[in-house]
């Protein structure tokens, strides 16, 4: 069963390059220092091949996680349209108790980034906020335990 990944235009392109880089540039990279390790002799006491052996292995993974993550992804495009209800692609602004409105860009958990003001679907505050409106108050049962959250902008 495959998993349903969101990604907006943006993440899709940035996983782009970077699958493009890690196909590229850095698979180069690591065959040359894979050749010159291998041309130090014993392969069984040399380091710097035991290394390179384990970044390639991270390397090609990581490649594998990408094209799978690309090819099973929906694309959530932005159409400019006005937006009744968060959901993901969404940018809301939010406001707990009495602390200063804050403003999340809702994405997948691919590219989630808080500090960034990048929030996944699924971490449990954009679980609390998905399809909900604007003058909606939710309630997000987080690591510190239960907040509440009024809704007060979707674009």
């Amino acid at each position: 069963m495959t998993e349903l990944t969101y990604l907006t235009a943006e993440g899709a392109k940035q996983l782009k390059e970077e699958l493009e880089d890690l196909k590229g540039a850095q698979r180069e990279a690591l065959a040359k220092r894979l050749r010159e390790a291998i041309q130090m002799g014993d392969l069984s006491e040399n380091a710097d091949y035991q290394k390179a052996k384990e970044d390639q292995a991270f390397l090609e993974g990581r490649i594998q996680e990408l094209e799978y993550t690309l090819s099973n992804a929906t694309i959530i495009q932005d159409d400019g349209k006005k937006k009744d209800s968060v959901t993901v692609g969404a940018t809301v602004t939010i406001q707990e108790d009495d602390f200063d409105p804050e403003t999340y860009y809702m994405v997948g958990a691919k590219e989630a980034d808080p500090r960034n003001g990048k929030i996944s679907h699924e971490s449990p505050i954009g679980k609390a906020l998905m399809d909900h409106k604007v003058g909606d108050i939710v309630e997000a049962v987080t690591p510190n335990g239960k907040t509440l959250i009024k809704i007060l902008k979707i674009e």
